[in-house]
């Protein structure tokens, strides 16, 4: 329950941000429209000029939602080829691991996505053939992108070390102090460098990344010209990294970033593999070292092979019907719950924060009062009721900040580790081009 879908698309009144709808082109783009060939074989798979097609009309999309200045078609071609590839490659790595996201799963994932839109499933069906989405597509997306991030949960954590130097170190860092008072959003071009590159490749990479630097200063749109260049898998979006806590940055620029005003250009970085410009786009204060705590319990339940949607949905009402009339939660919960991680505990969860669920059960959470027990409800993981024991602010203890640390300390491993595994997966594939 501890984990939650990482999916940018988001509903407003007006529908999809990003709308998948077809948008016009230009005549040099029609013969990609009649053609159903093959533009890339890349391994054992292929990709379709139609599927290049829709996910360039995507993109083009999203930049005009956002208005963000469009590149060189040629220039947004190679890259939505080159995110195309990557995906093709991993998505084969995971079918050769027998990884896989069944139709349950992925049901529950998708009625979640609904919900964190407040909209019911057929509400969120219409929303989509409103915008020109088919539902089957959209489900396969989302297939497609939960069985990558699965693969790159079980490779990439593999990779990683974190020893209690390296927590310590963090904690006595100038940046910890940062991590509950300021929050940065950073974009990110990154330029690759080739494993064993000649002396006079590195020095023409890195000329080129001092002329990006001085087009940055003089005015040139960031976004893009991280479209245009940067080989980062964030290069799509504008280079945009989102906001982050200050102890959530990459290691490799976090301190610089500190020392910058918004809108400041920095770089470029070198490292063994690339060259690398940052500039701060935005900076917000958070303003305390306390965080906003809940007590809370809940009880699981899950469709299985002997029970049904419709039935787990009967099973956790008639749980509801019985803590309203006093039945023992803890009981209810060690006999029926198939969350493992609390049901020997009486589903409690202990004190958490918000942050720790997905968005579903925080909204319940957050809207439940103290002492009340929740109204069944559906995320990704199942049905859930939950039970609200306290609240309180509290100071963060030594043993939290460790423990965040730790959590720090992973995410900017796994990012950066994933770079370095999609980059050894590109370069060890066979792709042939056919455009």
């Amino acid at each position: 329950m501890k984990t939650s879908i990482d999916k940018t698309w988001r509903l407003t009144g007006a529908g999809l941000v990003l709308v998948m709808s077809l948008v016009a082109v230009p005549p040099a783009w029609s013969v990609y429209q009649e053609l159903e060939g093959i533009v890339a074989i890349v391994e054992d798979d292929v990709v379709l000029a139609s599927e290049l097609r829709y996910r360039f009309n995507q993109v083009v999309a999203q930049l005009q939602a956002s208005g963000t200045a469009m590149p060189p078609r040629d220039v947004l071609m190679s890259q939505i080829m080159e995110r195309l590839i990557i995906e093709s490659i991993q998505l084969q790595e995971a079918e050769r691991r027998g990884i896989e996201i069944d139709d349950e799963t992925l049901t529950r994932a998708v009625l979640s996505f609904a919900e964190n839109n407040n909209m019911t499933l057929e509400q969120f069906q219409a929303a989509l053939a409103r915008d020109g989405i088919g539902y089957r597509q959209f489900r396969e997306e989302i297939r497609a992108e939960m069985v990558i991030g699965r693969l790159a949960r079980n490779l990439i954590n593999r990779r990683i070390s974190i020893s209690e130097q390296d927590v310590q170190g963090l904690l006595n860092s100038p940046y910890y102090s940062q991590l509950f008072s300021d929050e940065y959003r950073v974009g990110h071009i990154m330029l690759s460098l080739e494993e064993a590159a000649s002396e006079m490749t590195v020095v023409r990479a890195e000329e080129k990344a001092r002329d990006l630097v001085a087009e940055l200063r003089n005015g040139a749109d960031f976004s893009q010209i991280a479209i245009a260049n940067s080989s980062s898998s964030t290069a799509l979006e504008g280079g945009d990294l989102g906001w982050r806590k200050a102890g959530e940055l990459p290691t490799l620029f976090s301190e610089d970033v500190l020392d910058m005003e918004v809108g400041d250009i920095a770089g470029p970085i070198k490292t063994s593999s690339a060259f690398h410009i940052i500039k701060l786009l935005e900076r917000k204060g958070a303003g305390t070292q306390t965080m906003q705590q809940t007590l809370v319990r809940h009880i699981l339940v899950q469709p299985s092979e002997i029970r049904d949607a419709d039935a787990t949905e009967s099973l956790i009402r008639d749980i509801k019907r019985q803590l309203d009339e006093g039945a023992d939660f803890a009981e209810l919960a060690r006999e029926h719950s198939e969350d493992p991680s609390s049901a020997l505990n009486g589903g409690d969860l202990g004190w958490t924060s918000s942050d720790q669920f997905v968005g579903g059960f925080t909204r319940m959470m957050d809207q439940t009062g103290i002492g009340d027990i929740s109204e069944p409800f559906l995320t990704e993981f199942g049905w859930h009721v939950l039970e609200v024991q306290g609240r309180r602010e509290e100071d963060m203890s030594e043993e939290a900040r460790e423990n965040m640390a730790i959590e720090i300390l992973h995410q900017r491993r796994f990012e950066e580790e994933q770079q370095e595994w999609l980059k050894e997966l590109r370069d060890e594939a066979f792709v042939e081009l056919r455009l």
